[in-house]
């Protein structure tokens, strides 16, 4: 009798659901067959069935070879307690037996070599942006937010000094272990050892022009995820802040020469909401914003006083855009004077400004790259992804995101991400949300976010990291094994996969 029932090997940290069964399996059990069976026919008819077969050898070849996908639903809530939603996610059920091939950087060997700058640089190429790092290869940055050890409790420090004796034990360790599951940079809130080349990690660092200026004015506060300042209006408009943007950049000058670094990100999450002009106005009238605002409205009103009960939709979102075009182009100036060779990643945008094109553009004319901490939507939707690109004509980093697994024990009360029910979830999150970011023609890579657990027991924690399941490692260090080997499958394999969407692209109707 024919095989009723073939075998086929399991797929690494594959759902059930999910598995393909390979041309290979299904092929090789009837060769087996053809040539173990004694009937009369059979032996007549061998010779021409095993040729036939043996016609779909390099389809069996390319099927070992190729990508494959499948779709299945992740249950998540957006906090605990809430109403559990099944999510279409897209996971990877095979890949290349090889990963791609990179250079020390990081960056992809499989396409010739662009112009080396010695520092990592942008550029678009057949459609596509892309960083290119510092020998001229392209490169996707597949990062991780807050590569730092995180825990100040005694059970912390306790784990880091067993494990790893110190910090400099522990950046050696960590820094090969992250390459080892295709990760090659680590973004915002990272160890200062990493600026060091022997560590091998592009790295991007954040700086506090508006926060820090904020903190020395006075007036600024600490609100979960990022600073509050006084009717969610910065204060930019302030005659004194120009100057102090140039002498706080002048101190970054000492890494102008880190091929490592590849830039530099300004502030994070500032109040760009959709009413943020109605919030100038409220401001004191002696305030510098809140003066720049009423001459601002009456100047695009083409009156003499501003008219506040005639303002239109398109009034605050323009406002928007005035505000942020004066921060970029303070910020820009005094960045690039004392630091020319890396690039401006931005201030990382997170709320209503995402849909506001006015604020797109103003980053268009000052950034290099536009960063955006995304927590809307399972995954960016390849129209607004689109948009992004069209508004700004830059290129763009996704620089935080991440989902919070119901198994780790801690109650994930804190943080802005999806809460779902296992680490393997969490694992197909990480595979659903890249895959989209690598499907886009504008994306040039990501930071996860973050390396570490929040500690539940650690000493004055930023309030929007108290208890929530964050990291690829917990707070003793311990990797979460189902969401790591899930990202390493994209990771290692990113390159690839950005030719096999060109591919599907270019073949579609």
């Amino acid at each position: 009798m024919p095989p009723d029932r073939i075998q086929t090997d399991s797929t690494d940290d594959m759902p059930a659901d999910a598995r393909p069964m390979r041309l290979r399996e299904l092929v090789c059990p009837y060769i087996h067959y053809l040539n173990t069976e004694p009937s009369i026919m059979l032996r007549l008819l061998r010779p021409s069935l095993l040729l036939a077969l043996s016609l779909l050898s390099p389809l069996t070849q390319a099927e070992e070879g190729a990508f494959r996908f499948a779709s299945r639903p992740v249950a998540m809530q957006k906090k605990p307690g809430a109403v559990w939603v099944e999510q279409p996610t897209r996971v990877l059920t095979a890949t290349p037996d090889k990963a791609d091939a990179i250079n020390q950087y990081g960056g992809s060997l499989d396409w010739p070599a662009e112009t080396a700058s010695g520092f990592f640089r942008t550029q678009k190429i057949d459609g596509r942006w892309w960083l290119i790092d510092p020998e001229g290869r392209r490169f996707i940055q597949a990062g991780v937010a807050s590569v730092t050890p995180m825990g100040n409790s005694a059970t912390a420090k306790a784990a880091l000094a067993a494990q790893f004796g110190d910090t400099a034990g522990w950046a050696q360790t960590t820094s090969a272990w992250l390459r080892d599951n295709g990760f090659n940079g680590a973004g915002a809130w990272s160890n200062s050892a990493f600026a060091k080349a022997e560590y091998r990690l592009p790295h991007a660092r954040i700086v506090n022009f508006m926060g820090d200026y904020g903190k020395q004015r006075g007036g600024v506060r600490q609100v979960p995820g990022h600073l509050g300042y006084p009717e969610n209006a910065i204060f930019v408009f302030d005659p004194e802040f120009p100057a102090f943007a140039k002498q706080y950049a002048e101190a970054l000058a000492q890494e102008a020469a880190n091929p490592w670094l590849i830039g530099w990100f300004s502030d994070n999450e500032m109040p760009l909401y959709d009413k943020t002009l109605d919030g100038f106005l409220r401001l004191p009238a002696e305030d510098h914003g809140g003066r720049e605002a009423r001459r601002w409205l009456a100047e695009r009103q083409r009156r003499d006083t501003p008219d506040i009960a005639a303002i239109t939709k398109d009034d605050r979102l323009a406002f928007v855009g005035h505000v942020y075009a004066t921060y970029l182009r303070i910020v820009s100036t005094a960045l690039r004077r004392a630091d020319p060779h890396h690039l401006y990643l931005g201030s990382r945008l997170h709320s209503d400004e995402l849909r506001n094109p006015q604020v797109w553009q103003a980053a268009g004319q000052y950034v290099d790259v536009v960063s955006v901490n995304f927590y809307r939507d399972w995954a960016p939707a390849a129209s607004l992804l689109k948009d992004w690109e069209a508004w700004s004509g830059k290129p763009l980093m996704i620089t935080e995101w991440y989902t919070k697994g119901e198994d780790s024990g801690l109650p994930n009360t804190t943080g802005a991400g999806w809460v779902v029910k296992t680490q393997a979830d969490r694992g197909d999150h990480y595979q659903n949300f890249t895959l989209a970011l690598l499907e886009s023609t504008n994306v040039v890579g990501w930071h996860f976010f973050k390396y570490q657990d929040n500690d539940p027991a650690a000493l004055n924690p930023e309030p929007s990291n108290i208890d929530a399941n964050k990291g690829l490692v917990d707070v003793r260090y311990q990797p979460y094994a189902e969401l790591v080997s899930r990202a390493r499958r994209v990771n290692q394999h990113k390159y690839g996969l950005i030719r096999r969407f060109s591919a599907a692209s270019r073949s579609a109707p």
